[in-house]
This record gives structure tokens, C-alpha cells and sequence, in this order.
């Protein structure tokens, strides 16, 4: 009996998967970076400029991947957690302030997130907000307690990623915009007046440094719970190809519909609601969908990077499976959940605090992995090549600028 052509496909159906599990990692990064404040954020560039800033998704995608990439070939390369290479270079002071300092910018934004996912399933549903951040909060602590969290948190992410994706693209062929206009906004860069500070904020959510840097951490967890799985520094580029498309696909809906009736939003909440008019109540619960997506994919992931590096800087290991690393993750959760049930969202307080520990941990951590990564006797074979030194470089002076503008508007208030 022929069985080579059998084997073949047996083979075959196992280098997809393992390249299908290679992809987990860049994918779980995507889901957790796009959450409710970057849809806003998107929302408003396309409902005050049109399709002028879409070119703004490009080059945020272009530096997103090469620090999420810097990280997963750092993951790949050692042995060993970011923050304890970080340790060995700098010394234990410099890895615990870090840890920290992420593990309180995290729990600082994670109000907004419950309150996202709270506000996306009260507004589907007709019922009280509180109650769902309630219930949300309680569901994302309950997957602490699966015995392999991150092939949990990956098929959640993934799941979440394609519920996203499906409300966007559903609201999108709704919307049926011009091609030419669009095509236009991406290829020809212009600087509208008074779109500076947008265009900063969004720069600044896209190249998520902090997220990117976790990278290393998925990498290596899925290394461990997948030993054969083919890993490769370029991984992450199709979760950040998602991530940028999903951004794009909001702008072009809010360009689209909002800008030229004039109207402006101020929460991804009100995008649905603004979509409605136009295009009735579907809309805006396809709309209500993706952002309750978006919400919930930040929601755990968020907390799962919080803990994870607290856990780590102090020396309490960084596997998922860790139970130290499980209780700081669900701390993050409780955390975010009593101030989103307190205040009922982000209190100004508390993101003048986390932006004034953003300041000064972003940078850190971006110079800290250009220098991992350009290290020879560390990296081997997976140090950064020419270009990518420089365009980690050009991305580096790009992350300490907005930085120092963050440093400026913060003094100023």
C-alpha cells in the first residue's frame, strides 16, 4: 500500500500548524495593544480629518514590528526573561523599577478597559454597566485557573482578533467608501492643522513599547509549551499587519460617515452611536461588537503583561503558570474594576499618573532592547542586522521625542 503520499500530508498539516502556533505570540501582542483608547483615538482622526492621516498607519506599523520583532528575537536568542537580561546588564535596581513601573501603567489604564468592555455589552444589551464589568472581570480572573493559561490566552486572543476583525470588515462594507480617497490618504502625507497631538497620540498607542517588549516573554512561553514550534523574529509581522488594519478600517469608517456630516466623537461609544443615523442599529451593535472585542482582548492582556513583569522584577519567575505571576495578573484585573465601578471611568488623576511613569519607562525599555539586541555575545546569530540597527535607531529618536513632547505637555499642566 502507497503511504508517501499520506505521510506527505500528515507532514504538511504539521509545519502548518507549527507555524500556525509560531504566529500566537505576535497575534496575542496585537490583541492586547488594540483596545478601547485606540479606537478612540482612531475614531477621532477619521471623524475630524477624513482619510488625510491613514499614512499614519503605515509608518506606525512599519515601527511597531521592528520592536516587536527586536524583542522576539531577543525571547528567542537567551535563555533567559527580558528583565533578567536586563539584570545582568544594569544590575537588580534598574529590572525591578521597571517591573514596577510597567505592573502601575498598567493597572492605571486597565479602569479603561473594564470600563470599555462594561459600556460595549450594556449598550448591546440594555443593561447596567456595572454589572458587566463585574461579570467581565470575574470571567477573565476564572481563566487563571486553566492549567495551561497561555494556550488559553492565545485562543481567546486569536478568537477575539477574528470578532474584531468580522465587525470591522461587516461595518466597513456598510459604509462602502470611495477607493480613490483612501488610496490618497495612505500614499500622499499631509499635516491638517490642529491634527498634531492626534497624530502623537496615535503614534504613541501604535508603537506600543511596552507591548512590544512582552513579545519576548510570549515567544519563550510558547516555547516552552510548544518546543517544536518554528520560531522566527519576523513572527510578529502578521499580528501587526492586523493591527494596523484594524485601525485603518476604523479611521476609513469614521472618515467615511462622520467627517463629512461634520460630526465628532470623543469615545469609540460614540462612533457607534454616530453610525446608527446612517446606517440603523445594526451598525452600531456590529460596531458595539468589535469594541467589546477590542476591550476584552485589552482587558486580559493588559493585566497579563502587568503581572507577568512585576512578577518577574521581583524575582517571582515570569511562566503563566506560576502562581505568583497568576495573583499579580489578577490584582491588575481587581485593580481596573473597582476604579472603573468607583469613578465609572478613567479618572484624569490616574492617567496624569500613568503618563508621568510612561515618560520615563518607555524610553528605558526601548534603549534597553536596542542595546540587548545589537549585542553580539548575547543575540549570536539574531542580533540586529545593519538595518535594522537603523531603523531601530530612527524609531528609538522617534519614541524619546514624543517622550520629551509627553514630558512637555505634562509640565504644562
Amino acid at each position: 500500500m502507497n503511504t508517501s503520499g499520506r505521510t506527505i500530508k500528515i507532514t504538511d498539516n504539521r509545519n502548518i500548524k507549527k507555524w500556525l502556533q509560531s504566529l500566537g505570540p505576535g497575534l496575542i501582542t496585537a490583541a492586547l495593544v488594540f483596545g478601547p483608547s485606540k479606537m478612540t483615538i482612531t475614531s477621532k482622526l477619521g471623524s475630524e480629518y477624513g482619510f488625510s492621516l491613514l499614512w499614519i498607519v503605515v509608518i506606525a506599523i512599519i515601527f511597531m514590528f521592528i520592536f516587536t520583532s527586536m524583542a522576539a528575537r531577543i525571547g528567542i536568542a537567551t535563555n533567559q526573561s527580558l528583565l533578567a537580561t536586563i539584570r545582568q546588564k544594569w544590575g537588580n535596581k534598574i529590572a525591578v523599577a521597571v517591573g514596577i513601573g510597567v505592573f502601575l501603567v498598567c493597572a492605571s489604564f486597565q479602569a479603561g478597559n473594564s470600563a470599555g468592555v462594561g459600556v460595549a455589552v450594556a449598550e448591546l444589551t440594555h443593561t447596567p454597566v456595572i454589572l458587566w464589568i463585574i461579570i467581565l472581570n470575574l470571567i477573565g480572573i476564572s481563566l487563571l485557573f486553566f492549567r495551561s493559561f497561555y494556550k488559553v490566552l492565545e485562543k481567546i486572543m486569536i478568537f477575539l482578533i477574528a470578532v474584531k476583525l468580522f465587525a470591522f470588515v461587516a461595518t466597513l462594507i456598510m459604509v462602502n467608501p470611495e477607493i480613490a480617497p483612501i488610496a490618497n490618504g495612505l500614499l500622499v502625507p499631509s499635516l491638517p492643522e490642529g491634527s498634531s497631538m492626534l497624530i502623537i497620540a496615535f503614534i504613541a498607542s501604535s508603537v506600543s513599547i511596552v507591548g512590544a517588549c512582552y513579545q519576548s516573554y510570549l515567544v519563550q512561553e510558547r516555547r516552552r509549551i510548544s518546543p517544536g514550534a518554528i520560531q522566527k523574529g519576523t513572527d510578529s509581522f502578521t499580528g501587526i499587519l492586523i493591527l494596523g488594519m484594524m485601525s485603518a478600517m476604523v479611521m476609513i469608517c469614521a472618515g467615511a460617515v462622520l467627517y463629512p456630516n461634520g460630526i465628532k466623537v470623543n469615545t469609540a461609544t460614540d462612533m457607534s452611536k454616530a453610525l446608527e443615523p446612517f446606517f440603523g442599529e445594526y451598525a452600531a451593535a456590529l460596531f458595539l461588537i468589535g469594541l467589546f472585542g477590542a476591550a476584552f482582548s485589552a482587558l486580559i492582556g493588559n493585566a497579563t503583561l502587568g503581572g507577568t513583569l512585576l512578577a518577574d522584577s521581583l524575582g517571582k519567575g515570569s511562566q503563566l503558570s506560576a502562581t505568583p505571576v497568576k495573583l499579580l495578573i489578577a490584582l491588575v484585573m481587581i485593580t481596573g474594576a473597582i476604579i472603573a465601578i468607583l469613578f465609572g471611568k478613567l479618572p484624569l488623576e490616574l492617567i496624569v499618573f500613568a503618563q508621568s511613569i510612561t515618560i520615563f519607562i518607555v524610553p528605558f525599555i526601548g534603549i534597553a532592547m536596542f542595546a540587548i539586541a545589537n549585542d553580539s555575545k548575547i543575540m549570536g546569530k539574531y542580533k540586529n542586522s545593519l538595518l535594522m540597527k537603523i531603523s531601530g535607531g530612527v524609531g528609538l529618536i522617534l519614541i524619546i521625542l514624543l517622550a520629551l513632547i509627553n514630558l512637555k505637555d505634562f509640565i504644562s499642566k
